[in-house]
């Protein structure tokens, strides 16, 4: 697939130049800068039935990403918001105050850097659930929208891309603070035995301007990317009575994984896995799914119906790398980070659209999405919801289905 056919310049590179880079990599970075990368799989726990239709309860899986519910986070988010705008500030100024409000440890990484339309302000949202662990879980997408310069095109409003995949991260911040909080405070107690979870938090971030203002180059698009990246393969940490690192530890190397979403929210979508390091990662997801359809959390959708479709290609033992689609991860990949990219492909049709809008997201789809996660990341950091009945009614089966068909 040429993705630069598409007009979008976010191409596909073939596997031997991820390896190449990997090659210069491990050459050009000291073995400390690993640190956290290289600890290997991790033994996931999956949880029981009753402990997922928890999660599916509490908090109400639909509610932030009802977008006829002007207080969801998904309405917040979806209006124009190119970078360096009043609107881009508001919806930054939205994240930063939810999650602080969860009291979560936020910074705003606030730069300049030249555009094709001159020098532009950017404003990256960082949120740590513990700041002072050890390591840490990245899950990230851009909250910028693209710049257009004429009507009706200058309204875009990127559902997909990606005010849906930023509402679906603020409500994971949601459904896991709770377990989070718990987890820390059966550690504290000596409750929870593996160090080793224990050691790792979660971390948001939305980066700014992922979009290109003219082009995608190298140097017009993944401005926030780019800047975060090289500013953590620079920043040093020094250890701590809670974060035993070696000296020379960098921001970047604390980084287990980097979770990329992107172009999410329409209907049927293709995720397919690029990498072959976090494969394992892929396939748990894939798992999350699986096992959320087989609990019929899907509206009425099971595993074993005809109708059933997973999001996820699967993969075989002769599955090998795709390539990649570029995106805000390049810059953290090409300094050694893990990458889970999870992105639509092909892209939604109304990619870069004004049709890009409310109407081109499923209800389904984004149920299915947001319960995925709320899955997948427990297992990955271990955290164990309640296993008996949530008293909470869901407002997912009284919400119209909007969709674009794709």
């Amino acid at each position: 697939m040429d993705v630069c056919a598409k007009g979008r310049r976010r191409r596909w590179r073939r596997s031997w130049t991820t390896l190449c880079l990997t090659f210069v990599t491990l050459l050009a970075i000291v073995p400390p800068s690993f640190e956290a990368q290289w600890l290997g799989e991790r033994a996931f726990r999956e949880l029981s039935l009753a402990q997922i239709q928890h999660l599916v309860d509490s908090p109400d899986s639909a509610k932030n990403l009802d977008t006829s519910d002007p207080s969801s986070h998904l309405s917040k988010i979806l209006i124009p918001r190119v970078a360096d705008t009043e609107n881009n500030t508001l919806v930054k100024n939205y994240i930063a105050t939810t999650l602080k409000n969860l009291d979560w440890h936020v910074e705003e990484d606030t730069f300049t850097d030249m555009t094709p339309y001159g020098e532009k302000r950017f404003t990256n949202i960082i949120a740590t659930k513990d700041p002072d662990a050890a390591r840490r879980v990245v899950v990230a997408a851009h909250f910028d929208s693209k710049f257009f310069s004429t009507y009706p095109m200058n309204q875009f409003l990127g559902a997909t891309d990606s005010a849906m995949p930023c509402a679906l991260m603020l409500d994971l911040a949601e459904a896991l603070n709770p377990l989070l909080d718990r987890r820390k405070e059966q550690h504290e107690q000596d409750k929870f035995d593996d160090d080793d979870l224990a050691d790792t938090t979660l971390q948001l971030v939305f980066f700014d301007g992922e979009e290109a203002f003219k082009d995608w180059t190298a140097t017009d698009s993944v401005y926030g990317a780019r800047h975060l990246a090289t500013r953590w393969s620079s920043t040093y940490l020094h250890p701590n009575s809670n974060r035993r690192l070696m000296p020379s530890t960098t921001e970047l190397s604390t980084i287990e994984h980097l979770i990329l979403l992107d172009l999410l929210g329409a209907k049927n979508p293709t995720i397919q896995n690029y990498f072959l390091d976090t494969a394992w990662l892929f396939d748990a997801m894939a798992s999350s799914e699986r096992r959320l359809a087989r609990a019929g959390v899907f509206a009425g959708v099971s595993e074993t119906d005809n109708n059933w479709r997973s999001f996820f290609t699967p993969r075989n033992e002769y599955t090998q790398n795709y390539g990649y689609i570029e995106d805000d991860h390049i810059p953290f990949m090409k300094l050694g980070v893990s990458i889970l990219h999870i992105i639509a492909s092909p892209f939604p049709r109304v990619w870069h659209t004004i049709k890009d809008d409310a109407s081109a997201l499923d209800m389904e789809t984004m149920h299915r999405w947001n319960m995925i996660m709320r899955v997948f990341m427990c297992e990955y950091l271990g955290l164990q919801p309640d296993d008996r009945p949530s008293t909470v009614v869901r407002a997912f089966d009284e919400l119209p289905l909007r969709s674009t068909e794709l």
